[in-house]
């Protein structure tokens, strides 16, 4: 590829993003310190962002079961049913003694509720900034910079946290090297993201589209300029010397090669994994627009996935799915439970359970955690649109083995017809216990994540404890990892459970009992030592909760025998003896 070839598809205004076919690349910065992290991290864990642009309609998404009237009443056009529908709310969780943390999700969430029931999920509720003004714009960088909503930042969290854990190095002279290979950060999609950029320098990632062979087709496919007034090399002219433009396309062309050389690394990187075995889903089932039918994560998960497995050392990826900003046909004017909102809650559901399965089969399931992030939440209130309009808190999904199942926080008080979603959690607070419990940054070094920013301001007080001048204040413990190695374990039993038969041993009668957490068809035989049925107990759809029935086996001969139950996600064999 020949320099000035290269320059045709680069923006010729001062600061503009570079973009290749509309693929942006985040070019890396002559200084630069996110690199120099791989080669210093001592583990392999890697942070994904799903970002859902547009802001996510929290309520539809994660319903406040104990106030189902109030929700109901607020919402009327676009409300989840409760009951008398085949496609109702999941109850999430029955086990909670605290009732403001009952839940429902949306029925077609059904992939965050299996991956929910085996640990995997935490959801946080109610997470915002200060004074959100429901700005789609303002929200997004202020998501991204990890900033107060006062705060007017060129750089993003990730990358001033890496830029302040790790010594600069030399770039791009000495990279990619024999220790550092690939890009730290890789984004999946056009849009250019402020959350690399680091104070001063250039922003740091690379954009891919959604598979790395279309990436190097792309940079082979280039054409350029062919105009004489340019430099033989490229470069503009001299007489734009001192301006930013020239110096930013000098740095530019400074890294057409390295702009081969990683998408040749990625390819190779992303041909040394298997295709994925696992399904992923790629269309919506159910009515909703033609243009989200199509399920925009999956191959955007496909990717990151491969990638992993396939030995790069890239420590965060950001995918994105839009379509979220529903003031209007949210849901179908006859069904509630269908429409644009339901198959953006498929798609969100559907992949992330393939990608986890995938993660799984691959064996690199304990080195992944995913979040999801969004501007702002919706009004409390649907619109006459069977929509919704701007709000301030939502819930955010983190996903992973290692994270703690549950759900942090509670549902939002609906009396008094509230027009938003209170902050119980700013935003910060979830990004910080990820950066401390997840990517192993110490307490005392957490403020990268607000480098450079005055935290003592008058809306962060309230929020945060400890040194307000280096960042350890937004370190409140949430528990949202549990690296335990029977943490998953522990979670499912208390929620999915075969109980001891009593009396056992039993001379003709016992009573059998389960629990489960999740509405299944149950079937509860009793078997012989030879492993033949010779007694079916139940064979029927239970409800959520606790379960008990008298077995009569006063026919059966004296012996040893088992009984087992097999109930969606609970399978699980016991022994019984009669006298």
């Amino acid at each position: 590829m020949k320099r000035r070839n290269f320059l045709k598809s680069v923006p010729l205004a001062a600061g503009g993003a570079f973009a290749i076919n509309s693929i942006p690349m985040h070019i890396l910065a002559k200084e630069n310190r996110i690199l120099r992290a791989a080669e210093l991290d001592d583990n392999d864990r890697v942070l994904v962002i799903i970002q859902l642009h547009g802001g996510n309609d929290g309520l539809n998404s994660v319903i406040p079961v104990n106030q189902y009237d109030l929700y109901y009443n607020l919402r009327p056009n676009i409300a989840i049913p409760a009951k008398n529908s085949a496609r109702r709310y999941i109850p999430l969780d029955s086990t909670f003694s605290d009732e403001s943390k009952l839940v429902g999700l949306h029925p077609d969430m059904t992939g965050v509720k299996s991956m929910y029931d085996t640990g995997k999920i935490n959801i946080v509720q109610g997470v915002s900034y200060p004074k959100n003004n429901g700005s789609h714009f303002r929200g997004r960088d202020i998501w991204l910079m990890g900033a107060g909503f006062d705060r007017y930042e060129d750089s993003g969290w990730v990358g001033r946290y890496l830029s302040k854990q790790y010594a600069p190095e030399k770039y791009p002279d000495d990279f990619p090297n024999a220790n550092m290979l690939d890009p730290l950060a890789i984004e999946l999609g056009s849009d250019v993201s402020l959350l690399f950029h680091q104070k001063g320098n250039i922003p740091t990632s690379v954009s891919l589209p959604n598979n790395p062979e279309a990436f190097v087709e792309v940079l082979n496919g280039l054409v350029g300029f062919d105009d004489v007034e340019l430099d033989p090399r490229g470069l503009p002219p001299a007489y734009l010397k001192d301006s930013p433009y020239y110096k930013e396309m000098e740095w530019i062309l400074g890294l057409e090669d390295k702009t081969e050389q990683y998408a040749e690394r990625l390819l190779n990187v992303y041909n040394n994994a298997p295709a994925t075995s696992v399904p992923y889903p790629e269309t919506y089932p159910f009515s909703a627009p033609k243009s989200y039918q199509r399920n925009g994560l999956s191959g955007q998960l496909q990717v990151v996935s491969r990638l992993i497995s396939g030995g790069a050392k890239t420590k965060v990826y950001m995918v994105k799915i839009g379509g979220f900003d529903t003031h209007a046909d949210q849901v179908e004017s006859h069904d509630a439970t269908m429409g644009l909102h339901a198959a953006l809650m498929y798609h969100i559901s559907s992949a992330m359970q393939a990608f986890q399965a995938d993660l799984r089969a691959r064996g690199i399931e304990d080195r992944v955690v995913t979040m999801t992030i969004s501007e702002f939440g919706r009004r409390i209130k649907s619109n006459g649109s069977y929509g919704t309009d701007h709000g301030k808190g939502g819930p955010m999904f983190l996903f992973g083995k290692y994270v703690k199942g549950g759900v942090t926080g509670h549902n939002m008080d609906l009396t008094g017809s509230p027009s938003n979603v209170d902050m119980q959690y700013d935003y910060r607070q979830i990004y910080a216990n990820l950066l401390h419990d997840w990517l192993k940054v110490p307490k005392d070094q957490l403020g990268g994540l607000n480098d450079g920013i005055v935290m003592g301001s008058n809306t962060d007080t309230n929020f945060y404890d400890g040194p307000k001048e280096d960042g350890d204040g937004f370190y409140k413990p949430l528990n949202l990892i549990d690296e335990t190695i029977t943490g998953t374990e522990g979670f499912f039993n208390e929620r999915f459970s075969l109980r001891n038969a009593y009396p056992n041993p039993t001379k003709g009668q016992t009573t059998m009992s389960f629990f489960i957490n999740s509405e299944a068809m149950v079937n509860l035989k009793i078997m012989d030592i030879k492993g033949k049925t010779v007694k079916t107990v139940i064979q029927e759809k239970k409800s959520p909760g606790e379960h008990q029935v008298q077995v009569n086996l006063a026919d059966l001969e004296p012996g040893m025998y088992f009984y087992k139950i097999e109930a969606g996600l609970l399978q699980e064999t016991k022994k019984i003896i009669v006298q």
